[in-house]
């Protein structure tokens, strides 16, 4: 049923890769259910400094033999110029009575990126067996570097142009990031307001392009999409939104509401730069709507003004000041383990593409 080229890369039993979910939803926990199901699982470490990085990595490699992802954002250099004090000031003014709801009074505390170089340095120490990258392409020594020790190195696209600087830079697969997909936008190439494909305007044009497997992400939920997914293109499908809701992911209760609560409607998704000062893909709230007409700073500066705010929102079950990154099939969530889920995709994909065949002449 599958393709075999991501399987026996990856060495893993389907081509179903956890999508990464850093910030609080990814933990070890659901990485381990993914990986002893047969998939992929990830974890994200783009937002922690090394130490606390090299402490994920041991505990998810405490909880599962298979082979597992980490992933790190590479940002690339913001052209935007850093914000000045005037509109520092607007913005936190803006913030403030959000912040005052949930029970804060004192000016945010900011926040720096942990340090792209040292926490690489952990990925190579640790020799990690698959290793992604976020927002950025890696040097062509660094993959260089990754390879020669065994680590499987996937970079990830949301263009055509994106694809082909990966390809060329010597990673082994490519995640090809649509305009559907939940959480931040991966580009890096252009802005990412000018990235904006959709799946299935973006997988066949990558896929005719680039001859490395490719890994489809964005609005995948189930086996259709699975199916459809591996029909454009794909060797594989990366989900995210689709493990929100398993009782492993560390996703807060709140946001695990949300997402459930998405079921029938149209689209409750939009995209926001309000809460990280980079376009993301989430539930629409009140603080995004909200956001829409007020003054945002670039990242990492929005980030730090909104993370307590959203720290303080997450503890008192208030979704309407929280970052719910979810894609824009978030309507097919399902609340089960992680890893019947992942026999269950397996499951609805077979019925899928045995329907199809069935109906072939």
């Amino acid at each position: 049923m599958w393709p075999t080229t991501l399987i026996e890369l990856c060495r893993i039993e389907h081509p179903i890769v956890l999508a990464p979910l850093a910030g609080g939803p990814g933990t070890p926990e659901l990485a381990a259910a993914v990986c002893e199901a047969g998939g992929l699982g990830s974890l994200g470490g783009g937002y922690l400094e090394p130490s606390a990085l090299r402490a994920e990595i041991r505990k998810l490699r405490a909880l599962t033999r298979r082979p597992f992802l980490v992933n790190l954002f590479a940002h690339a250099p913001s052209k935007a110029p850093f914000a000045s004090s005037e509109e520092t000031a607007r913005a936190q003014a803006f913030v403030a009575p959000f912040r005052a709801e949930v029970g804060l009074s004192k000016a945010p505390a900011g926040f720096a990126p942990p340090s792209f170089r040292e926490q690489l340095a952990i990925v190579l120490d640790e020799s990690v067996p698959v290793f992604s990258v976020t927002s950025g392409a890696l040097d062509r020594e660094d993959v260089q570097a990754l390879r020669r020790q065994g680590t499987v190195v996937f970079g990830t696209a949301t263009t055509l142009c994106e694809a082909s600087v990966l390809a060329e830079s010597g990673v082994q697969a490519v995640v090809v990031q649509s305009s559907e997909a939940g959480g931040h936008r991966a580009t890096f190439t252009a802005p990412a307001e000018k990235a904006l494909v959709g799946m299935m305007a973006l997988l066949p044009r990558v896929a005719d392009a680039v001859k490395i497997p490719l890994v489809a992400a964005g609005a995948i939920m189930d086996g259709r999409g699975i199916a459809a997914a591996l029909a454009l293109g794909a060797h594989g499908v990366q989900l995210g939104t689709a493990f929100l809701a398993c009782p492993e992911s560390g996703a807060s209760p709140a946001y695990k509401a949300a997402v459930l609560a998405a079921r029938g409607e149209g689209d409750p998704t939009v995209l926001t730069s309000a809460f990280s000062g980079r376009l993301a893909r989430a539930l629409s709230n009140r603080f995004s709507e909200a956001a829409a007409g007020g003054p945002v700073l670039p990242y990492p500066q929005q980030h730090g003004l909104t993370a307590e705010m959203r720290q303080a929102a997450a503890r008192a079950g208030r979704a309407d000041l929280l970052s719910l990154w979810a894609g824009q099939a978030v309507g097919l969530a399902r609340s089960l383990p992680a890893g019947e889920l992942i026999r269950e995709l397996v499951r609805e994909t077979r019925a899928t593409i045995g329907r199809l065949h069935g109906q072939s002449p």
